[in-house]
């Protein structure tokens, strides 16, 4: 944390004790995320919701960039959205994002996405940036 970083974002499905390690960081002062890969439940969420800022849903299996988005993450979005409610709880989308599928993670309820792909495959990086904002 001496780096500068003021959210740590780990996955659901380490070996570690997650709510454990969700504390330390809250108890280090900065925001915890939570991040759950495709095959992950929506649900699992509701155990950690106090403790977390941050959902990060993998719209592909971490590994590798250029994977194709997958569609059933949609609905996997729109769960968490119902699950976080009034809370102050940011939704992050990371993988397989371009033009067609950023319209469809916001209007899920995703306010964060990450594009690696779209926007290194793209020779004007600043169009494509401000394309996927305009989603």
């Amino acid at each position: 944390y001496n780096s500068g970083a003021d959210i740590i974002t780990i996955h659901y499905e380490i070996d570690e004790n997650v709510l454990d390690c969700l504390k330390l960081i809250k108890d280090l002062g900065i925001k915890s995320g939570l991040s759950i890969k495709p095959s992950t439940s929506p649900y699992v969420v509701e155990k950690y919701i106090d403790n977390i800022d941050l959902v990060l849903v993998m719209t592909v299996e971490p590994g590798f960039g250029g994977q194709a988005f997958i569609q059933g993450q949609i609905q996997k979005i729109k769960e968490i959205k119902k699950i976080i409610g009034t809370r102050k709880i940011e939704i992050e989308v990371d993988g397989g994002i371009t033009l067609a599928t950023a319209k469809k993670v916001i209007e899920a309820g995703a306010n964060i996405l990450v594009s690696g792909s779209t926007i290194f495959n793209c020779d004007q990086y600043n169009n494509i940036i401000r394309d996927l904002r305009n989603s």
